[in-house]
C-alpha cells in the first residue's frame, strides 16, 4: 500500500497491560465510527505494513484500547509506540456536497467572493487552536483560517475552493510595514 493512497487516522500512544494491547489515538470526530475495524496499516521503517486487530475497545474516556494479532508481549508492543496508523483513501466516510476532506483540496483554485481568483492550496497547517490552509498567492505564502465563515463551498469538478476573506487578510502579506520607533528613539536621535 502506497502512503498517497491512505490517510492518517491517528497514532499509537503507549502501551496497555503487559498482553500486547497498546492505547492509540484517533484523529477523528467519531471514533465510534470504527469500532469494527478489522486491521490498518502501521508505518515502520518508511513503509506501510497492516496490522490485523484481535480487539478494539472504544472507551467513553475516549482512549481506544488495541490488541493486534502477533503482538502478544509488552516488549514487542513497545516497538510500536508513537507508530502512525493509516487507513486507505476508500474508507473515509462520504461526506455532505458541500463538505471536503482537507486532503483533497490541496491544488485547488482559492476564489474570493470579492477578489476573484487568487491562489493555489499548497498545504494544510493542522494547528492545536486553528487549522490554516497555506495558499500561493503571487509567489507568497497566504495563510487563512480554516472556518465555516470563509469558506463558503468547493466544487470538486472544477477544482475550486469558494472563500470570502475577510478585508485586508491578503494585503497583510502582500504589503509588510516596517515598525515605527518609538517616540523616545525619535527624542534621542534629536541633537
Amino acid at each position: 500500500m502506497n502512503i498517497d493512497a491512505c490517510y492518517q487516522l491517528g497514532y499509537i500512544v503507549r502501551t496497555h497491560g503487559v498482553k500486547g494491547q497498546v492505547i492509540a489515538f484517533f484523529d477523528v470526530d467519531y471514533p465510534e465510527d470504527y469500532e469494527e475495524l478489522e486491521s490498518v496499516f502501521l508505518q515502520l521503517n518508511g513503509k506501510l505494513v497492516p496490522f490485523f486487530i484481535d480487539a478494539l475497545d472504544i472507551q467513553p474516556n475516549g482512549r481506544i484500547i488495541i490488541k493486534f494479532e502477533d503482538v502478544d508481549s509488552i516488549v514487542e508492543a513497545e516497538k510500536l509506540k508513537n507508530t502512525q496508523l493509516y487507513l486507505p483513501l476508500e474508507n473515509l466516510p462520504e461526506l455532505d456536497e458541500d463538505q471536503f476532506y482537507f486532503h483533497e483540496v490541496i491544488g485547488y483554485l482559492i476564489v474570493d467572493k470579492t477578489l476573484g481568483d487568487l491562489g493555489t492550496v499548497k498545504e494544510i497547517y493542522e494547528m492545536p487552536y486553528q487549522d490554516l490552509m497555506a495558499m500561493d498567492y503571487q509567489g507568497t505564502e497566504v495563510l487563512i483560517p480554516i472556518q465555516d465563515e470563509l469558506i463558503l463551498r468547493a466544487d470538486k469538478a472544477e477544482k475550486k475552493l469558494f472563500v470570502n476573506l475577510p478585508e485586508g487578510l491578503v494585503d497583510i502579506y502582500l504589503n509588510p510595514t516596517a515598525p515605527e520607533p518609538d517616540d523616545e528613539d525619535k527624542d534621542d536621535d534629536a541633537v
